[in-house]
């Protein structure tokens, strides 16, 4: 669980949350004092160095925290599940994350990684002018990042350029049916000649030697995502076991845990996630003690767990989409939970790092293969 200070309670905060997270969604974005009000749970130093004061946790333990706050929003938890970013930063340079850190430990960063842009090198670092896609929670960011395509000094692997909000335009175009509170809105820059220094690639070797950034960096950035799923699909689980008992249809049929099916297709849901979930969180303690060990997390680690976070988005969608589609009309209209919650479901599933693509990858990795996909690793 996050550390949290003296006065400062998570179940407040999730009390907040769950009062305020209409207001997010019609705005469109987790605003700037609520960002500050996970700052105090401690959210935003859970993957930040100890040496530069963080507060760095066990991936189980900051998943678990997300999941709880994806149960109440879904795009609150979202935005909050990039406080693992640090995992990224860690491979900048220890100066450039001593200056980071400067003002303390807590810091939000948003990244906008798509489409990558070229940035013509210069003698102090990369000239960046571009447009990027998807920075969720921009909008309570204190460093952005913009991709970069690889080169042969990366080994292929892209790059991210990290820039203040001051230098970057925000484009807010987020118009969605699911997590419509993430401020994933659009990152345009023009022309600003961001330093070498402040520059990293993207699962790149950490220069902090902690060991929370010996753990495979990109499928940390997968699990985060994807257990944010599953703390929608217990939302829908909730009001499903919830509504069950009390709700007649308009055609005077019993209620709807009267029903065999409802409670079939429940129980089936129930069982469904509680296993996707085990499995997620098992391997993710199973790697994190080989790394505790001071063994290295090898390529079929990394494939588990990225097999196990796209299984968990999968579920997590399908659970929703089955609590629809056994609740008889309710659904169907435009204020029921079960809408908003089936849009929320669905945006993990067909993220890049979640999607068909990566079944490919990790199924060839598990027969001795390479990965049939860029950026699995």
């Amino acid at each position: 669980m996050v550390h949290t200070p003296q006065g400062v309670g998570f179940d407040d905060v999730l009390a907040e949350l769950a009062q305020r997270r209409q207001e997010f969604r019609e705005q469109r974005y987790v605003p700037k004092d609520f960002v500050a009000r996970l700052k105090q749970i401690g959210i935003y130093r859970a993957a930040t160095p100890g040496k530069f004061g963080g507060q760095p946790l066990p991936p189980a333990e900051f998943l678990d925290t997300i999941e709880r706050i994806s149960v109440v929003d879904g795009s609150t938890g979202w935005v909050a599940s990039f406080g693992s970013a640090q995992i990224y930063l860690a491979a900048l340079p220890l100066d450039t994350q001593a200056e980071l850190y400067r003002d303390g430990p807590d810091v939000a960063f948003a990244g906008a990684l798509f489409p990558m842009q070229r940035a013509a090198a210069t003698e102090r670092g990369y000239l960046v002018d571009g447009h990027w896609k998807f920075a969720s929670g921009c909008m309570g960011a204190d460093l952005i990042g913009v991709g970069l395509p690889g080169d042969e000094e990366s080994g292929g692997k892209p790059r991210t350029a990290v820039l203040r909000p001051d230098q970057v335009e925000i484009v807010q175009d987020w118009d969605v049916v699911g997590m419509r509170a993430t401020g994933s809105f659009d990152i345009v820059v023009r022309g600003v000649e961001v330093p070498r220094e402040w520059t990293f690639i993207r699962g790149g070797a950490p220069t902090v030697d902690e060991p929370l950034y010996h753990y495979p960096t990109i499928a940390y950035a997968s699990q985060v995502l994807a257990v944010v799923g599953a703390g929608v699909a217990r939302a829908a689980l909730d009001h499903a076991k919830q509504v069950g008992g009390g709700y007649t249809g308009v055609t005077g049929a019993p209620k709807l845990a009267d029903r065999a099916y409802y409670r079939t297709e429940v129980a089936r849901a129930e069982a469904d996630l509680s296993s996707a979930r085990a499995w997620f969180y098992d391997l993710s303690d199973q790697v994190w003690q080989h790394v505790l060990r001071g063994d290295t997390a090898t390529d079929e680690h990394n494939a588990r767990l990225r097999l196990a976070s796209a299984h968990l988005a999968r579920v997590a969608s399908g659970v929703v989409d089955r609590l629809v589609e056994i609740s008889g009309t309710a659904p169907i209209y435009t204020e029921h939970p079960l809408r908003d919650l089936a849009g929320d479901a669905l945006v993990p599933k067909q993220h890049a790092f979640l999607g068909p693509a990566i079944f490919d990858s990790a199924g060839a990795v598990l027969m001795g293969l390479p990965p049939t996909s860029p950026g699995f690793r």
